[in-house]
């Protein structure tokens, strides 16, 4: 490596470093990724504070009462009072009339919504909710449970069967799992740990390259703009910028890294979280560390012919989809992360770290896999620079009317 180049990134490692941006980034990111992961576990856990007012049309005309009093024993606030008032919408009305008021009092908010159970819903078990707020899942998920135990016990019942002995003899059997290592070793885990390591993992893989791109893309318009970059080129190759602002600024995530890691940890002990294990931190800082580098050098190539601030935050939001979609592929990689389509996406090279960084997270692949997608990103990366290299070196200097594509495809072709 030449001593330019080594330069150069010192300079842009120490600018940056010191920049408000990037010290409010590195105090922002965890706060941000904390609220993500937590909040949203917190408000759905939140404790009910109010009492709700449901309707009811009972095609059946039994099902009300044993679900008034299955509600009012499972279901009540920090004061003992019932969470649910059940508003019987039957009592002298036609089914029509009933529809008619449920609407009338959802629409004046005198009830939250009101449920329509069907004459024949012991054969279909379908019943339906009215309310204005579909997204209030709570609601649905609590009424479909006693919905259902009362339906089951009055089933019974007609049989001529113990309710009681039958819930006994129905004991619900909760699962402990269990993570059984290549070696043989056991650790305690569970669906949330595996889940906040995959997230929090990918989600700080993301940020990392997100944050320090967008730095990169805008020190280049920047100099540009400012003229600075001509007084560099007096002194050092497009080259030696090129690969020193890359280094510099790959400095910054791996630090950005290292501090969250370290927070990691403190987390997990202070959480008893099962988050230590040696070959996720570095198989995951490895992968981090590649994945930054090839888009680094996809953020050049797109970036540097940029000529103004408003293009820069264009390529940046177009490369920032090919960052967030692997957020779609978190469950589908946490149920099967051996599946064919996984390990397609695996060896695909934008998609490849964040892939590799869930599957390490939530089941070590083989080996042989772990060699060849850290050999592909050691070539797409030589690839890329190479592209990247072609690109900036005249585009460094290129302003006014951005470059169509078809000359940026003949700077890669010109020797």
């Amino acid at each position: 490596m030449k001593s330019k180049a080594l330069k150069v990134a010192a300079w842009e490692f120490m600018e940056k470093v010191k920049s408000k941006a990037f010290i409010i980034s590195l105090i922002l990111m965890p706060v941000i990724i904390g609220g993500m992961a937590v909040l949203p576990a917190f408000f759905a856990s939140k404790e009910d504070t109010y009492s709700i007012q449901i309707g009811i049309i009972d095609g059946t005309e039994k099902l009300i009462e044993p679900l008034g009093e299955k509600l009012d024993s499972k279901y009540r606030l920090s004061h003992d009072q019932p969470i649910y008032f059940l508003r019987n919408l039957s009592v002298g009305r036609s089914l029509e009339e009933g529809r008619a008021e449920g609407a009338r009092m959802i629409a004046s908010d005198a009830i939250e919504g009101y449920f329509y159970i069907p004459s024949f819903v012991f054969d279909s078990g379908k019943i339906e909710y009215r309310t204005k707020n579909v997204g209030n899942f709570k609601i649905q998920e609590r009424f479909s449970r006693v919905f259902e135990q009362v339906i089951t016990e009055m089933k019974l019942s007609s049989y001529g069967l113990d309710t009681a002995l039958v819930q006994e003899l129905t004991a619900r059997v909760e699962i402990k799992p269990i993570k059984i290592s290549d070696k043989g070793e056991e650790s305690e885990t569970s669906f949330g740990e595996t889940f906040a390591k995959s997230y929090v993992g990918l989600l700080m893989l993301i940020f990392m390259i997100l944050t320090s791109g967008q730095l990169l893309v805008r020190s280049m318009v920047e100099e540009k703009s400012n003229r600075v970059i001509e007084v560099l080129l007096s002194s050092c190759t497009p080259r030696d910028i090129m690969v020193g602002k890359i280094l510099g600024l790959s400095g910054l995530g791996v630090l950005q890294m290292l501090v969250y890691a370290v927070l990691g940890v403190a987390l997990a002990l202070k959480t008893n979280m099962n988050l230590l294990q040696p070959e996720y931190f570095a198989f995951t800082l490895v992968y981090a560390i590649l994945g930054y580098v090839l888009y680094a050098a996809i953020f050049v190539a797109a970036g540097s012919p940029a000529t103004t601030e408003q293009e820069a935050q264009q390529i940046t939001a177009y490369i920032s989809m090919l960052m967030v979609a692997p957020f779609a592929l978190i469950m589908l990689v946490m149920q099967n992360p051996n599946s064919l389509l996984v390990k397609v996406l695996s060896y695909i090279p934008v998609l490849t770290p964040s892939v590799m960084v869930l599957r390490v997270a939530i089941q070590m692949p083989p080996a042989g896999e772990i060699f060849a997608t850290i050999l592909l990103l050691l070539v797409s990366i030589a690839i890329m620079m190479w592209i990247a290299g072609k690109i900036f070196r005249i585009a460094i200097l290129s302003y006014g009317k951005r470059p169509s594509l078809s000359e940026i495809i003949n700077w890669v072709r010109e020797k």
